[in-house]
């Protein structure tokens, strides 16, 4: 629950990536280089996506970054734009952002499977975007991501 902030008042992904990667750098789970190496892809491999009803973004970096893996939540308290996965010249009004640090890169693409079965079910993204409580949040991303 330490990793999830609701209202976010970040203007930029830059300033929203920052923020996640803050909390992740207080904890130790990722190394000094983690935030300026997850800017750093952002730009060549931006990582908004579509979902429909909503947009959210999924920034992460090489492991080599990571101490120990994590996911940090934003839910911001106005859109962010963020580059788009598919269309890096087209900006998306993201609203939740999932900042990854994932230590092995075996499972990164099963944490990825996850999010993206998480991303297809609607009503539990609406849930995460509105939430008031972060441990709302924490417990869906328990079941999401178990």
């Amino acid at each position: 629950m330490d990793l999830i902030k609701i209202n976010l008042d970040s203007v930029t992904d830059k300033e929203v990536i920052k923020e996640l990667g803050s909390l992740m750098k207080k904890k130790n789970y990722v190394k000094q280089s983690y935030i300026d190496a997850v800017l750093h892809r952002e730009e060549s491999l931006p990582t908004g996506l579509n979902i429909g009803d909503t947009c959210v973004a999924i920034p992460h970096t090489d492991p080599i970054h990571v101490n120990m893996p994590a996911i940090a939540v934003g839910c911001l308290k106005n859109p962010v734009k963020f580059r788009s996965m598919i269309d890096p010249e087209r900006k998306l009004d993201v609203r939740v952002v999932f900042l990854l640090a994932v230590k092995d890169p075996k499972k990164q693409v099963e944490l990825l499977t996850k999010l993206m079965d998480l991303f297809k079910n609607v009503e539990i993204l609406k849930e995460i975007e509105t939430a008031d409580k972060t441990e709302s949040i924490a417990q869906i991303m328990d079941k999401a991501i178990s």
